[in-house]
């Protein structure tokens, strides 16, 4: 970025006050949010969705995540649907409103491998396309600056401070950025019960400069990390959920922050609900202890150090909403297609070991149904719990090109990401409090 650039946006900046509220997040309501799919309702064919999703899966962001802040607890839901194209970045929007009297609307895309909530403002020095009316600051009653004095501004690396107010930067790791104004303002979700919650005072940035990889109909990045600007940390809930429909589908599912519905998991389950600990002192991503994988009776000749994280921080296995499609490290991938040739009974693709996100296939040439082609079951062993993956969750059919998918990639480094195409139907509980992934397979739609 030039810095001419950036002096022009610290002058538009100053158009609106730097003051600090004194409102409170102090509802015990639960919320809910609409998530959509970024890719729902827009024309795409099957293939054409599977290849725009490996595409997305090609880079992942590297965020800042920052210190504590305490609140009190707040329990909501909001809609969550599928969304845009920011490569590898999530693939699923939630909506919800910010400011008042009249919340005006956002669609931010669900992350849970960052903290920061950020929107497009206006005035805009340098933004993106996107289907909505960009944040009006002086349309909402109760939006303020956050100032430089503040302790989350102070937490916040890295920041500015010009003239009393804190301006945010986030770099992400396709080289997309966000700066502007960090802001508060009050939030509007659907109440667990029905009707609305508003939540005053949550923290957010006003975004006035994004340049990068965004494209098509979302308004910015909601974190859902566990850094204390992400949403669930503001709202200091003690549990947050969602559950993904397919990408195939172009219908609404929910993410609820403040815990499951009301009539418990078991009322939604389909199948068996697996509890697996999140890793201790790894206050950055929520990661997970995996000890191996099985493909269909063939437990992978890979050791446990494999998914560990390493003395230097690199390696380790983290579920991220994210992230479009698993990816492990390249020595375990190749063990994974290795075991997939030799249980599938149909010609293949030879496996490339290039940069390239690609999928290895099957060639469905000679069967009539490539649906009713039969493949192994694939396990991932978790401490606590063997997560059988139905088969729509890692095979998938290309009909116009005669081929059947592993829909698993193999990554650039050796960190093991589970993306969320594995987590489709399945209600994914963070369970804060309790430190742990309750995984519960659902149909979303339903919910």
């Amino acid at each position: 970025m030039k810095m001419k650039q950036y002096v022009i946006l610290m002058t538009v900046l100053l158009a609106w006050p730097a003051t600090s509220g004194s409102g409170s997040a102090n509802h015990h309501h639960g919320l809910r949010a609409d998530l959509t799919h970024i890719d729902s309702g827009r024309g795409f064919t099957r293939n054409e969705l599977l290849r725009r999703m490996v595409l997305r899966s090609r880079a992942r962001a590297a965020k800042q995540l920052c210190p504590s802040r305490s609140g009190t607890p707040v329990r909501v839901t909001a809609p969550v649907a599928s969304g845009s194209h920011v490569v590898g970045y999530t693939e699923y929007l939630i909506h919800f409103g910010i400011g008042t009297p009249r919340p005006q609307q956002v669609a931010l895309e669900v992350d849970t491998g960052s903290d920061v909530v950020w929107t497009q403002c206006r005035p805009c020095f340098d933004c993106f396309t996107q289907p909505l009316p960009r944040f009006d600051t002086s349309a909402s009653d109760t939006v303020h600056g956050v100032l430089c004095t503040d302790p989350i501004c102070r937490a916040l690396r890295p920041h500015a401070c010009f003239l009393g107010g804190c301006t945010y930067q986030v770099n992400y790791g396709d080289n997309s950025v966000t700066i502007g104004q960090l802001a508060k303002d009050s939030f509007t979700f659907d109440g667990k019960g029905g009707g609305k919650v508003t939540v005053p005072d949550l923290v957010f940035g006003c975004g006035q400069y994004n340049t990068g990889n965004f494209h098509s109909n979302e308004t910015g990045i909601a974190g859902f990390g566990r850094g204390p600007l992400s949403l669930p940390r503001q709202l200091g809930v003690s549990s947050f959920s969602y559950c993904f429909t397919t990408i195939f589908e172009s219908k609404s599912t929910p993410v609820f922050l403040g815990g499951a519905p009301a009539d418990g998991l078991r009322a939604h389950a389909t199948g068996p609900i697996l509890s697996t600990p999140f890793l201790p002192n790894h206050p950055e991503y929520y990661y997970l202890s995996l000890k191996g994988i099985t493909v269909g009776k063939t437990r992978l000749a890979v050791p446990e150090s494999a998914f560990v994280v390493k003395a230097d921080g690199s390696g380790g296995t983290i579920i991220d909403s994210g992230t479009a499609i698993t990816a492990f490290p390249r020595a375990v991938f190749r063990s994974l297609w290795e075991a997939f040739v030799a249980q599938v009974p149909l010609p293949h693709t030879s496996y490339n070991d290039t940069g390239e996100p690609t999928l290895q296939c099957f060639s469905t040439e000679s069967v009539p149904d490539a649906s009713k082609v039969p493949v192994p079951k694939m396990t991932l062993h978790l401490e606590g719990a063997d997560w059988e993956l139905p088969r729509e969750n890692y095979m998938a059919e290309y009909p116009d090109s005669d081929q059947l998918c592993v829909v698993v990639l193999a990554g650039d480094d050796d960190r093991t990401m589970i993306g969320n195409f594995q987590q489709q139907n399945m209600h994914i509980v963070h369970d804060l409090a309790g430190n742990k992934l309750v995984i519960e397979p659902a149909q979303c739609d339903k919910m």
